[in-house]
């Protein structure tokens, strides 16, 4: 019984700190490792390519399109925030993203499909017009009605410059 009181007692002991270790540990070899060996070879822009299929087939878009979009908005990071708080791959909005369906915007199939959503809306609000509906998805409908043409803001511009690149590049 004596025995079981006093090991109870080391063992509730806060002594840790003063235990000194008996045995010298052997120095900790420096060696250089390279990383990429060690790190599965993932290319973001095809880890959702099932989902875009299903959303461009879902709201008849070119698959190019919406992979642009998510390339550009947020370089295919699914967890994502924007500084005014736009989520997840193609950086929707809270109020946005609840209306087009998505009830948790930063799941990537939830996102991707309101975002495709969002576009055929855009397309349809602008006639086809690929670079209408760009400038209004970077800058709001609002926007480019106002302007009645892609507004003359520096970021929206350079988003329409963008997003058409990278579609001409997958010609």
């Amino acid at each position: 019984m004596r025995t079981l009181l006093l090991t109870a007692a080391a063992l509730s002991a806060p002594h840790a700190a003063r235990v000194k270790a008996s045995i010298p540990l052997p120095p900790i070899p420096s060696v250089r490792v390279n990383i990429d060996q060690y790190v599965a070879p993932v290319d973001v822009r095809h880890a959702y390519d099932d989902i875009i299929a299903e959303a461009a087939a879902a709201y008849r878009l070119d698959p190019r399109m919406i992979k642009a979009v998510m390339e550009t908005e947020s370089a295919f990071n699914a967890m994502a925030v924007s500084p005014v708080g736009a989520l997840g791959l193609m950086q929707l909005m809270p109020d946005v993203a609840e209306e087009l369906g998505a009830a948790d915007p930063l799941d990537p199939r939830q996102n991707i499909m309101a975002g495709a959503r969002y576009l055929r809306q855009l397309l349809d609000a602008h006639g086809g017009n690929v670079r209408l509906a760009l400038a209004s998805y970077n800058a709001g409908p609002g926007n480019v009605a106002k302007y009645r043409a892609i507004p003359p803001f520096k970021e929206t511009r350079d988003y329409v410059k963008k997003v058409t690149a990278l579609l001409a590049d997958n010609d």
